[in-house]
């Protein structure tokens, strides 16, 4: 694969140490959630991921919508990332949920979800590796 573009980032100190990126535009305090025993301050890997997640599933979907010339700039994705013990370390699992404009039927927005499964990075990094659940709401 020829990179469009590469991002770079540096995170020191784990779970509750900090994440920059190189151009500085990123510049995160990280804390261990609460559920996991930390303190809740910052955020963390999983909070990250979903933000990423989302954002790339939701450009995919617009990808896939202009090519079947349905509108569906107005859809939300929000990712859920679950962490939790796998074996002899940690998993991951994630569910997208998708909300369309009332506009597009049910049929319809389920094959997009799909095509745009199939589309984005994300998906495609993840697939076979974790847990991806769709939901069209």
């Amino acid at each position: 694969m020829d990179a469009l573009y590469t991002a770079v980032a540096t995170s020191t100190h784990g779970r509750e140490g900090r994440s920059v990126s190189s151009d500085g535009k990123l510049d995160l305090q990280l804390g261990i959630p609460v559920e996991m025993g930390g303190s809740g301050q910052g955020t963390n890997p999983e909070q990250l991921f979903a933000a990423g997640y989302s954002a790339c599933f939701a450009s995919a979907l617009g990808l896939v919508g202009r090519q079947a010339k349905v509108d569906v700039s107005e859809a939300a994705v929000t990712a859920e990332v679950g962490i939790g013990k796998q074996g002899e370390g940690f998993g991951l699992a994630v569910t997208l949920r998708v909300e369309l404009p009332s506009e597009v039927d049910a049929e319809t927005g389920r094959k997009l979800v799909e095509q745009a499964h199939q589309v984005c990075p994300y998906s495609n990094a993840t697939r076979g590796n974790i847990e991806v659940r769709l939901v069209v709401e």
